[in-house]
């Protein structure tokens, strides 16, 4: 025996003094046997810390064995069994030795050499199994690590696929979230997008899942804000929230935990751009090749991502005045068209209100250009800030502005037409040093429900009573069914 070695015990099972004296003999000090009385022979494991890795058991014990500890040990895998022939028994066939469970059977005497060629013959099986077993375990952890291989590379495949299918950042991150599923259960994808605006000011846009709440969706606002600022190396100026589609109406999202909230940059090239916040339904405990797999996949989000922002950077100049911040003359020009197509088919009343600002010229002669501009951004943000969702506003050109009121009938489009009269009278203006207002005149043009109405009609009826506001002394909101002095209001 070596040094480090673990003794190997045997049973036997009802030996003789002279079988048992042999046996301890052949075998030494590295194989303890212990030995069974045919009375005491246990017909089940016996619950002990080793079980014995070799069995004796005389030809005699074994026919004498009730059939239920016989089955017993034709079932018990673990130990080999060796079956002592009695002196003058029939040879056994070797086929009914292995169908009984038997590694081989020895004739009475037993010899030391016998023995020892038995414990020789156990040791090599033993070895060619544990081989067996140990090539049987690599070859499962090899399909195991190839299936899961497969999945990853059909997680990525699938997972870029459907990045690239959108150029909605919501619809991207949604789709994401279903795909992360696949690799480990995920509760929200969640993210901070952000540009750099007018003088190195950053401006983000925050995707937020709508399971966040209150006091839980401040915290999210805030933790986006924060990492926004690290990565971009500035602060966030102003930012604006999204709520993303795709999650189920009811649950909630908790606040930014760590342990289940995974930050993960965006970059496009050398420069972050944004940042990804996956929320793990449970404590994640990701492999190695697991979280490689996730890092590729965020780099396919990331550029799907980037080619959404461009997209959108891209409509919004297109769509938006770039003074404003507010629709253009073309985008008005389409949204007015879809309105009035939905105004005949549904009988909904729709008005148009056209804005122009009082003796504007005066405001860029007397106080220069830049002065200009920034009175007609100021018009931009309150039409933003006083008109319904549903509303559409625009700049029509220079200092003339287009509300598009769908849903709305003449009355109530007169009275927001001189509430926002109101509000830009009520505005002071300071440039260089001096202060100056501004006054701005309001046409109204309405169809009722039903009406049958072409683009050209609804436009020079808002015209035409634009022009009587500015002919009655300005600053005043006209309506224009009649065009006469009863429909002036100021």
């Amino acid at each position: 025996m070596q040094r480090g070695e673990q003794p190997e015990l045997m049973w036997g099972l009802g030996l003789t003094g002279q079988e048992e004296k042999i046996i301890r003999a052949a075998a030494g000090k590295g194989f303890p046997l212990r030995v069974w009385n045919e009375t005491e022979i246990p017909g089940g494991n016996p619950g002990e810390r080793q079980e014995p890795f070799l069995i004796w058991i005389p030809q005699r014990v074994w026919q004498a064995m009730r059939p239920e500890t016989r089955e017993f040990y034709e079932g018990w895998e673990e130990p080999q069994r060796v079956l002592i022939l009695e002196e003058d028994a029939d040879e056994m066939e070797f086929e009914h030795l292995v169908k009984r469970g038997f590694l081989t059977a020895v004739r009475a005497p037993l010899s030391k050499t016998g023995v020892q060629e038995v414990l020789h013959r156990a040791n090599e099986i033993r070895s060619l199994y544990a081989d067996i077993f140990r090539m049987t375990r690599e070859i499962f952890l090899e399909r195991e690590l190839l299936a899961r291989k497969t999945d990853q590379l059909l997680f990525l495949n699938q997972i870029l696929t459907r990045a690239t299918e959108s150029l909605d950042a919501g619809t991207i991150l949604a789709n994401a979230r279903e795909d992360m599923n696949t690799l480990f259960p995920v509760s929200a994808v969640q993210a901070a997008l952000w540009t750099t605006t007018e003088g190195d000011a950053v401006g983000a846009h925050l995707l937020l899942c709508p399971l966040s709440k209150g006091g839980n969706r401040e915290a999210w606002v805030e933790y986006f804000l924060e990492n926004a600022a690290k990565l971009a190396a500035t602060p966030v100026k102003d930012f604006q929230v999204e709520l993303l589609p795709g999650y189920p109406e009811d649950g909630e999202l908790s606040a930014p935990e760590a342990g289940r909230t995974i930050l993960l940059p965006l970059r496009s090239g050398f420069e972050y751009f944004g940042c990804l916040a996956l929320t793990a339904a449970e404590k994640p405990n990701l492999a190695k090749d697991q979280i490689q797999t996730v890092r590729a996949a965020v780099n396919h989000l990331a550029l799907a991502l980037r080619n959404a922002m461009i997209y959108s950077q891209v409509k919004t100049r297109a769509e938006y005045d770039g003074l404003t911040r507010i629709h253009n003359r073309s985008s008005f020009d389409e949204r007015l068209l879809e309105e009035l197509k939905r105004h005949q088919r549904y009988r909904h009343p729709l008005s148009l209100l056209l804005l122009d600002l009082d003796h504007f010229k005066s405001i860029n002669d007397d106080h220069g250009h830049k002065a200009g501009d920034a009175v007609l951004r100021t018009i931009g943000r309150i039409l933003s800030q006083n008109l319904r969702a549903t509303d559409f506003s625009a700049r029509y050109g220079g200092e003339e502005f287009v509300v598009l009121l769908p849903q709305t009938n003449e009355d109530e489009a007169w009275l927001l037409a001189d509430r926002l009269r109101a509000e830009i009278a009520r505005q002071s203006f300071t440039f260089q040093g001096k202060t100056f207002g501004v006054t701005t005149s309001i046409g109204v043009a309405s169809m009722k429900p039903g009406a049958l109405a072409k683009v050209r009609d609804l436009v020079q009826e808002a015209d035409t009573a634009l022009y009587m506001a500015k002919s009655a002394g300005r600053n005043m909101v006209c309506l224009s069914e009649h065009c006469d002095g009863t429909h002036v209001r100021q």
